[in-house]
């Protein structure tokens, strides 16, 4: 869909995690096909997909000025600071957060790590948790409210025997959601989550056998799995003025799949 013919973000300033690839990339071009200036951290191995992901924007906006990347981790407080900072240095103030970065490893419950839980922790959920908070910080003190995207998961709502730090952490975000939109509704942020199903990205390719990949087509009523795309529309709403009323929601964009009892 082109979002260039509905400007809903013309003039606002959005920062997003995890935007070289997968979900995050998809929204960071459809925020910018819907006029959004975007603010990026990303790691340094992926500094090649952040300096094309660039380039994209400039041409969509048509200008360039419209985009500013940092290399960093989520998983740190700093990093939070330094992107929020970055956004409101180069655009003048942060209007969106979207806190999507996230890893997702499929592995055995009984044999998995504590290595392997905490990373999970400390990127899905400390990594949302301290953008949630730093750009609350920011746009209280700008006194024009904000909107504050997390992106939890299908995950967040139901178990999964091979996805139990995964499923954890997304949880845990869901709650940091719930609450954060109770602390910052006061002051007119809007703090919202985004739970996506099955989508083909990158992660996914990487992690899903053919016999998961079939499971998931059985149980998804649109037979389809989700593409990155399907997930920028419901971003942009999220973030536009036309929500302004949502605050503490929770938005699947699962094609079905959590309701599907067959």
């Amino acid at each position: 869909m082109s979002y260039q013919s509905f400007p809903l973000l013309a003039g606002k300033n959005v920062a997003i995690t995890g935007a070289t690839t997968g979900i995050g990339r998809g929204i960071a071009l459809g925020m910018a096909k819907a006029g959004a200036n975007i603010a990026i951290v990303y790691l340094p191995s992926e500094a090649e997909n952040a300096k094309t992901l660039g380039e994209e924007i400039a041409i969509i906006r048509g200008t360039k000025g419209t985009f500013v990347a940092i290399p960093g981790d989520v998983s740190e407080q700093q990093t939070a600071i330094d992107l929020v900072k970055t956004c409101v240095d180069k655009f003048g103030e942060i209007n969106v957060m979207v806190a999507n970065a996230g890893i997702c490893k499929y592995h055995d419950f009984l044999d998995t790590s504590a290595d392997l839980y905490y990373k999970h922790i400390k990127i899905n959920l400390d990594g949302v948790y301290f953008m949630v908070q730093e750009a609350g910080r920011q746009m209280k003190a700008q006194g024009k409210g904000g909107s504050i995207i997390a992106t939890g998961s299908i995950r967040s709502l139901l178990g999964g025997a091979p996805l139990v730090p995964y499923t954890a952490s997304k949880g845990g975000v869901l709650s940091v959601v719930q609450a954060a939109a109770v602390a910052l509704g006061p002051y007119n942020i809007r703090v919202n989550c985004l739970m996506p199903g099955a989508i083909e990205t990158p992660l996914a390719k990487e992690e899903l056998k053919e016999e998961d990949r079939k499971h998931i087509l059985r149980r998804v009523p649109m037979h389809r799995m989700g593409t990155p795309e399907d997930l920028a529309g419901p971003a942009i709403f999220l973030a536009s003025d036309m929500s302004g009323y949502l605050n503490g929601s929770e938005m699947l964009v699962d094609g079905g799949m959590y309701v599907n009892l067959e």
